[in-house]
């Protein structure tokens, strides 16, 4: 296991500039997930970690070295792939071994790597079929065993799951994140879905063009995002955002335009006379209140009901714990918690302390 530090690394295609210097660093057997929208370069990023693709400045150590030079033979790194990259032609323990056989491993050696393998990861009365007698689930259990058994200092997952049905991807998660908890590898995961970056790191890196836009825990992330965009991204339903104005005459009222009023628990730093950003968490807006919405779509799912509806010309969404009979067009009229309330600065984005 080691310790991975990126230092102000930066990449470029001729004059086009993907990663803008970005700094993380990520602790001995921590998870860290890298999440952020399609083209944000999280992936060309977790290939500058494992080699496959050359950094245009800035350094990256893994444990004591600098392997900025070092081929991805060299950086004892092990990366899994969204396609599994499965030889065809060779059976589960075959493929599982493959690296082993590469460096010339005994067959002792090898045996003694795959089965503890492949008993982890529940392949072992699969180690004789074809990667092609084997569900979407099974083959990537495979591709994560083929990277166990070279015990690497560091796991690169390069979105591991995209592939699977949305139940497969549920199942998995819980056995990668257990799999962590046993063998406390030091672990790089990428994924744009919010919902896997929250429920299996340890610490999330939020990117956007190339920059990074926060780095926390993901509570820590859902409750104090630093800005509009990690606020809209970190959260499903996405945090509701309306454009407005705090009363001149009073600083605890939100005015959203029109006649709506919205609470605040207490006034921003600064925020008075400027356009702002009103967020609120889907699960923030209660049933009961002076608050009228007009609704759009009721989405019962059984625990809870999610609502789509209109807040004058704004539409938010709200998550209630009852179940709601109302019908599209009808009016609720709902609350806001004012001390779960965040207020953004519009035109900078970001999120203004209190």
């Amino acid at each position: 296991m080691a310790s991975v530090d990126i230092d102000d690394v930066r990449k470029s295609f001729g004059s086009h500039s993907v990663i803008k210097g970005v700094t993380v660093n990520i602790e001995d057997g921590e998870f860290v997930t890298l999440v952020g929208p399609s083209g944000c370069g999280k992936s060309t990023l977790l290939r500058m970690l494992a080699g496959l693709e050359h950094i245009t400045s800035g350094q990256i150590r893994i444990g004591n070295r600098v392997v900025n030079d070092l081929p991805p033979k060299d950086r004892d790194v092990a990366m899994v792939f969204q396609n599994y990259a499965l030889y065809p032609h060779m059976t589960v323990a075959q493929n599982m071994a493959f690296s082993l056989l590469l460096k010339g491993a005994s067959k002792a050696e090898i045996e003694e790597k795959v089965k503890p393998a492949a008993a982890i990861l529940g392949l072992s009365g699969l180690l004789d079929r074809y990667p092609r007698q084997l569900s979407g689930g099974q083959r990537q259990r495979v591709a994560m065993g083929r990277a166990i058994v070279r015990d690497p200092q560091v796991f690169l997952f390069d979105e591991p799951l995209s592939n699977l049905d949305a139940k497969l991807r549920v199942s998995m998660r819980t056995e990668i994140k257990n799999l962590h908890h046993r063998l406390t590898t030091t672990t790089v995961y990428v994924t744009h879905d919010q919902i896997e970056a929250m429920t299996m790191a340890d610490k999330i890196v939020v990117m956007q063009d190339g920059i990074v836009e926060q780095i926390g825990a993901p509570l820590e992330l859902y409750d104090s995002p630093n800005s509009i965009f990690v606020a809209g991204f970190i959260g499903s339903p996405a945090m509701n955002m309306l454009r407005g104005r705090l009363d001149p005459a009073d600083p605890t009222r939100f005015l959203a335009g029109g006649d709506i009023v919205l609470p605040i628990a207490r006034p921003a730093n600064g925020a008075q006379g400027r356009d702002l950003v009103y967020g609120v968490r889907p699960e923030a807006i209660v049933l009961g209140g002076p608050i009228s919405l007009r609704v759009i779509v009721v989405e019962p799912t059984g625990s809870e009901s999610q609502v789509v509806a209109m807040l004058g010309d704004t539409e938010i969404t709200c998550v209630f714990r009852e179940r709601v009979q109302a019908r599209p067009g009808e009016t609720v009229n709902v609350s806001i918690d004012p001390a779960a309330v965040h207020l953004f600065d519009a035109k900078s984005g970001a999120r203004l302390a209190h």
